[in-house]
């Protein structure tokens, strides 16, 4: 009898891999057509992937926990004909023939080319590397299995190696950094050492945005939070400095600025699976209401898991709220691709000036951080001051209650 070979596919958005989480099947199980094998874990979701043909499983190739490339061979099925491949999802496998490397869960995230005559080494220590002028492959690794690592690279540029801060010889749990945890660990350091942040921030009165969201909740069955007015404050801000809500190209001429013709919102949400930033699409400042609905729908399958990739990528301009936290502030790093992220502190009372007299009022600081190569101060703290003015606007209710 045949046996066709189920290669991982793309579950979409160009993801290169994924973690085996749970197989649903047994070598020696029937299947059927589309029938559910395995649950894989992307670095953007959690999904079910099935089966194209009907047969018996004769073999599964890797085991629970595994981290394999997209295009490896995942499970193989023992069918009575020889049937016409049906891909199942975007990106399905590779050709066959093609070269395939397993990387198991133990095994660093590191690359290994020609031209550097196999030499194992981070990203980031190659960009190190490259940048210095050096040749990865006439060092010599100190690392994990002979790769080089940051401290060698500073010592042939003629640096002093960094020691560890603290020994590993009586270590404590190890947790494995993987799946979105471990994507969201690399979007931060690549944005952070890519793009040039300015931070700035800004305090404002609540007292108005606070009535405002009362108000709402008398005409929803919805949870409304300030954290929705704050949103349509930068989603105004956006629609106001078009620039704020674009990317930078590198291109083989130079670079090129692109801004998006559309708002695609990305929030933090903090979840089961760690921090991931739903997207709220076409956002719409002129309806709080619904902009609500969305960024709650969202919210609700980022955290029981049901988000799909595209859910969580898209993003144009991103908005977080550390004040659930019971913090006042900080300097958020800007999602990769995008030019500009919110924060918003909590809100608390505090001392205020009002007509030359001192009051109490509900006080939130603003955290702006943006792309300083797309975003020059001028234009930084005009979006960030529009973001202030909308929110203590003392006309705020009248224009977002209207119906």
């Amino acid at each position: 009898m045949p046996i066709e070979i189920f290669h991982l596919p793309d579950a979409g958005e160009g993801l290169t891999e994924a973690e085996i989480l749970r197989w649903l099947v047994e070598p020696g199980d029937s299947v059927s057509v589309n029938q559910m094998v395995v649950e894989i874990e992307t670095a953007k979701a959690t999904v079910e992937l099935p089966i194209p043909w009907a047969g018996v499983v004769s073999q599964i190739h890797e085991e629970i926990g595994a981290i394999v490339p997209v295009g490896a061979q995942v499970i193989s099925i023992e069918t009575p004909a020889q049937p016409q491949r049906e891909p199942v999802l975007v990106g399905y496998g590779v050709k066959e023939g093609d070269s395939l490397t397993r990387r198991t869960r133990k095994a660093s995230n590191t690359e290994s080319t020609a031209n550097s005559n196999r030499v194992t080494a981070k990203p980031l220590v190659r960009k190190l590397a490259k940048d210095q002028g050096i040749d990865l492959s006439t060092l010599v690794g100190t690392g994990l299995n002979g790769e080089v690592t940051r401290e060698d690279v500073q010592a042939a540029i003629g640096g002093e190696a960094v020691p560890p801060s603290v020994s590993h010889d009586h270590a404590g749990e190890r947790i494995p950094v993987r799946g979105v945890q471990r994507l969201m660990a690399e979007a931060m350091v690549a944005s952070a050492f890519t793009a040039p942040h300015v931070t700035e921030w800004v305090e404002v009165d609540m007292s108005r945005t606070l009535e405002v969201v009362e108000r709402m909740r008398t005409r929803s069955s919805e949870r409304i939070t300030p954290f929705v007015l704050v949103s349509a404050a930068l989603i105004r801000a956006a629609q106001k400095y078009p620039r704020i809500n674009s990317s930078w190209i590198d291109t083989k001429d130079g670079a090129d600025v692109l801004i998006h013709p559309n708002i695609h919102l990305g929030f933090a949400a903090d979840t089961p699976k760690g921090l991931l930033v739903p997207v709220v699409r076409n956002a719409n400042a002129d309806n709080p209401m619904a902009l609500s609905a969305s960024i709650t729908t969202q919210m609700d399958k980022a955290r029981d898991g049901s988000a799909s990739p595209a859910d969580l990528t898209g993003g144009t301009i991103t908005v977080t709220n550390v004040g659930v936290f019971g913090v006042d502030g900080g300097t958020p790093i800007i999602t990769p691709g995008q030019a500009a992220i919110l924060a918003m502190g909590r809100i608390i009372n505090k001392p205020w000036v009002v007509n030359d007299s001192i009051v109490i009022r509900p006080i939130m600081q603003l955290t702006f951080s943006f792309d300083h190569r797309i975003i020059d101060g001028a234009l930084g703290s005009r979006a960030l001051a529009s973001v202030a003015s909308y929110l203590s606007d003392p006309a705020l209710d009248e224009l977002l209650l209207k119906d």
